[in-house]
């Protein structure tokens, strides 16, 4: 839920007219299997009346001038002032907030403009001499330019821990804007407004990867670009590789076209669906790697290079990335199909396979050789699935015909885990002969393995499988085929795989799509100076900043000239 919600964009209050029972709302959305994440931001209107702003200003809890007096700055509600999240007793008073607030239904909370923006101004935040008067352990009194990075990461950390006094057996889930390092402890982080460009899709990959080697390993774009309109193809391909990354979600700006799937045409709806299918198919691969960046730091989706970073060739791959063992290769190109795309591998055994849904506008993807990863069902939603459900073990020998993979299982939510209530199952297979055994080497956690069937699909290259059924928790052995039926197999397979790109019906290729375009963008540079640096920012949109270039002055070209010549 967007700021729309609220009544005249006052945090905290819900538009009396259109979300009169909000609690209902949910209770529906539930019924659904969808979860209500809503919106507040920092900025507090100055109101008297107003119980939010009546409450601050009791407890002195805002953002102040030099002279003492609190910062006023615009942003949507109009004039507003700003909690001073950098004090124990602001943040206290935030949590409480988000306490009450969460009693109306409320399943998460995103903190949008903390970084915190401010309109109507240049530098579109707040002035630096500002005066924050923070915790001894974090600073204490300084002005803002000391704070600044970490504002939206201490209003983060206020959010959860009022979700966390709101009920201290769920997980909260927090979406925050701008954090600083450490806040992914305290939430997720999408990468802001972005343009509906293909340049912005293919920067999607990278800002991931470089967010998950920063700690922050659940974030994500706003799928098929927050400003402007998205034409069928550029979201079809955007929802193909983002419905991967750690964090998927669309978002766009008000004013712009609709950005729903099937706001495209039957082909580009098509694409999501299948998109969405990989990733609800895919789910327990990805939780597992969650347990794992939680308990070991590692990212959820890692860089290309990670898969031999002796090859300094894969650090210049910018399209493709990791989800563990499972390579994703994407198509950033408008006129370039998965049909048409040239893959970079990395050393050793790499599988195709795909879920019979191999389509031009869909990423490919690869198993490593040596791995094995659990695939669930294409449920609707989460809620949906069950431990008992059939479970797929996707299997990739390496070239001493062996495998291993982990699969993490745990409640979904609560903190149970912490007290070994869960289940760490690692899965090996070896090939002896002609016979591949599939068995469970050991396992973790006080949690019982659920009685559920077990499909072994053993990959053989070209996307060509063997498959068993059985029982989890039960040895289970696939006898190989001759190497004649075996290269038939793959033979027949890849004749398949090429058919079905040919006959399919990419998504068409609309050079512009008519319709309102949201916030019109100013692409004339405005520059700014700064220290020892000219900064160039172009272009605005909605208070933010979309891309920067630093520019030495002269002034700071000529001593760099002189120091060179000392030297």
């Amino acid at each position: 839920m967007d700021i729309d919600y609220m009544d005249g964009f006052r945090c905290f209050t819900f538009d009396k007219e259109h979300f009169r029972d909000p609690k209902s709302l949910v209770k529906d959305l539930h019924y659904s299997g969808f979860k209500a994440i809503w919106m507040l931001d920092p900025g507090i209107k100055q109101e008297e009346g107003y119980y939010v702003y009546d409450s601050g200003s009791k407890n002195d809890v805002w953002v102040q001038k030099a002279d003492g007096t609190p910062y006023v700055g615009e942003v949507w509600p109009g004039p507003c002032v700003f909690p001073d999240y950098t004090q124990s007793k602001v943040r206290a008073w935030w949590a409480n907030l988000v306490k009450d607030f969460i009693s109306n239904g409320v399943d998460g909370i995103w903190n949008d403009m903390n970084e915190p923006a401010i309109f109507k101004v240049v530098t579109k935040t707040m002035p630096e001499g500002n005066v924050h008067r923070g915790d001894s352990e974090l600073g204490g009194c300084q002005n803002h330019s000391f704070y600044h990075n970490v504002y939206g990461l201490l209003m983060a950390r206020s959010t959860y821990e009022g979700m966390k006094l709101a009920n201290e057996k769920k997980r909260p889930f927090v979406l925050t804007r701008a954090g600083f390092s450490g806040s992914q402890r305290y939430a997720a982080t999408w990468t802001g407004d972005n343009l509906s460009t293909w340049e912005h899709l293919h920067m999607s990959i990278s800002m991931v990867l470089q967010l998950g080697l920063s700690g922050q390993p659940l974030s994500g774009p706003d799928i098929g670009g927050f400003a402007g309109n998205a034409t069928p193809r550029l979201f079809g391909r955007w929802m193909g590789v983002a419905s991967l990354f750690p964090f998927c979600r669309g978002h766009s700006e008000a004013g712009t076209t609709d950005h729903e799937p099937w706001s495209f045409g039957e082909e580009c709806e098509e694409v999501c669906r299948l998109a969405l299918k990989r990733r609800y198919c895919l789910i327990p691969l990805i939780y597992t790697l969650f347990y794992f960046a939680h308990t070991r730091g590692i990212p959820v989706a890692t860089p290309t290079f990670f898969a031999d970073p002796k090859d300094p060739s894969l650090r210049k791959v910018e399209n493709s990335f990791l989800l563990g063992p499972v390579l994703v290769y994407a198509s950033t190109l408008r006129r370039q199909g998965l049909d048409k795309l040239e893959i970079t591998l990395p050393k050793g055994i790499w599988l195709n396979f795909d879920f019979n849904d191999a389509h031009p506008d869909l990423p490919a993807l690869y198993l490593k050789g040596g791995s094995i990863i659990p695939v669930g069902l294409p449920v609707q939603h989460v809620g949906e699935a069950n431990p008992s459900d059939d479970l797929t073990l996707l299997v990739a020998l390496d070239e001493y015909g062996k495998a291993e993979g982990v699969l993490f299982e745990d409640d979904g939510d609560g903190y149970e885990f912490t007290k070994g209530n869960y289940l760490l199952t690692h899965y090996v297979a070896e090939r002896k002969s002609s016979v591949v055994t599939v068995s469970v080497h050991k396992t973790e956690g006080s949690w019982e393995r659920p009685k559920r069937r077990l499909h072994i699909q053993l990959l053989l290259g070209g996307g060509a499988m063997l498959d068993t059924w059985g029982i989890d928790g039960e040895v289970m052995r696939l006898t190989l085929p001759s190497k004649e039926e075996v290269l038939k197999l793959v033979s027949t397979s890849e004749k398949q795989y090429k058919d079905r790109l040919e006959n399919t019906t990419p998504i068409p290729d609309v050079e512009e799509v008519s319709g309102p375009k949201g916030t019109e963008l100013l692409r004339t540079p405005i520059e700014l100076k700064s220290g020892e640096w000219n900064l160039k920012i172009v272009p605005w949109i909605g208070g933010r900043i979309i891309s920067m270039t630093h520019i030495p002055s002269v002034e700071n070209l000529s001593m760099q000239r002189r120091r060179n010549l000392w030297y």
